[in-house]
């Protein structure tokens, strides 16, 4: 036995516990843990069901935040920098560009279009078993119109109609021709008529912007649209009756067809600069033309005075340097084979044999050359003449003067 007290109950060792509920007394009884419990976290307060979609929404509206408020801090940052260094020379940024232009202004092409449109006609009647067409425009508040000689000179007598631009058609009587110019005036009666404005051809110049309206190939109210492509280009043209014609021509490439003659060419201020009268074909005969970009006009410097005698006395003067001419010689330019005497060449001290190659700045190469360069001036205008007498080149001042006829 061990020493000490081991037979009574009085004393309890602190290493021994109720014996009977003690798990180490029995193997076989099962042990147990017992822990104490985390407490548990508050109810969120919506009381809904957050699906995947929900979360996945909540991420974009973080992250779109997160963007949203590095941008403006950029935004912050470059407008700071732009202001502090706006003094030094640098660009500015973020200033508001200006507001781009209008896309049709007061002096736009339409509005120009609109503004003279009411101006321009249709020339038209029966000729030779077909109908004759054409265009013209008016030049007087009271109705006086012009256009080409070609476009009338085969209408029958007392036929003429005119058509405006509101497609009202009235009667219409030739008050006068001057068909070596290509000019011609007619006369309406009709209220409320708006006449163009004229413009100066003298300065007219290569590429200025130009419109050609009128009637192509039947067609009332047609714009197109170019340049000036030369000045003062002499033609010489035949018509069938056997009229010879002269034009010292405003060239355009404009499109212009058969029924723009006598149709006014308007400078991009809305001012008739010519009468749109030759178009150039592709066709020796000449009867197969349409537009190759190659037209011709009448200034209307030498148009306008042509219609105001043939409305004053219902004929036209023409200018005359007082000379007949010979064929061109050998080496350029166009022989004189007599003087009138008396007039502007004899008193310009020109004599037979002389050889003209140049009136003012234009090259004179044959006969139709100095004849439409003349006629295209006033009556009273001085010109320069060069001349080649012999193996010498002169110049003169000459007179220019309105024929006798």
């Amino acid at each position: 036995m061990a020493v000490g007290d081991t037979g009574g109950t009085s004393g309890k060792s602190p290493w021994w516990s109720d014996a009977l509920n003690d798990p180490w007394r029995d193997p076989q009884s099962q042990a147990l843990v017992v822990s104490t419990p985390e407490p548990e976290p508050p109810p969120p307060t919506d009381t809904g069901t957050f699906s995947a979609a929900q979360k996945g929404l909540g991420l974009i509206v973080a992250v779109s935040a997160v963007v949203a408020l590095l941008a403006g801090s950029l935004g912050g940052a470059i407008g700071y920098f732009a202001a502090v260094r706006g003094g030094e020379g640098s660009t500015n940024l973020g200033q508001p560009a200006p507001a781009p232009p209008p896309l049709r202004t007061s002096d736009s092409i339409p509005a120009l279009v609109e503004r003279v449109m009411p101006s321009v006609v249709t020339v038209q009647g029966p000729s030779g078993g077909g109908t004759s067409l054409g265009s013209g425009f008016v030049i007087t508040a009271d109705g006086f119109i012009l256009t080409n000689d070609h476009v009338v000179a085969g209408i029958d007598e007392g036929a003429v109609r005119v058509t405006l631009s509101d497609a009202t058609t009235v009667a219409a009587r030739v008050v006068g021709r001057d068909p070596e110019s290509d000019l011609a005036v007619l006369k309406i009666d009709h209220d409320n008529l708006r006449p163009v404005e004229l413009g100066d051809s003298d300065l007219v110049a290569v590429g200025d912007g130009v419109l050609a309206i009128g009637s192509p190939l039947a067609l009332p109210g047609t714009v197109t649209s170019g340049i000036v492509s030369a000045v003062d280009r002499t033609l010489e043209t035949t018509d069938v009756g056997g009229v010879h014609r002269y034009y010292a021509a405003i060239q355009t490439d404009a499109a212009v067809n058969r029924g723009n003659s006598g149709g006014p060419l308007f400078d991009l201020s809305g001012r008739v600069i010519g009468v749109n009268s030759v178009i150039k074909s592709l066709s020796e005969d000449g009867r197969e033309t349409g537009n190759i970009g190659i037209a011709f006009a009448i200034p209307i410097n030498q148009a306008g005075r042509v219609a105001a005698e043939i409305i004053d006395t219902g004929r036209a003067r023409r200018t005359v340097i007082g000379a007949q001419l010979d064929e061109y010689p050998a080496g350029g330019g166009v022989r004189i084979a007599a003087v009138d005497a008396g007039g502007p060449a004899e008193a310009g001290g020109l004599r037979p044999g002389d050889i003209v190659v140049r009136l003012d700045t234009s090259v004179i190469s044959e006969p139709h050359d100095l004849i439409a360069l003349v006629r295209r001036h006033d009556p009273g205008t001085t010109v320069t003449v060069t001349y080649r007498r012999g193996a010498e080149t002169q110049t003169t001042s000459v007179t220019l003067a309105a024929d006798s006829n």
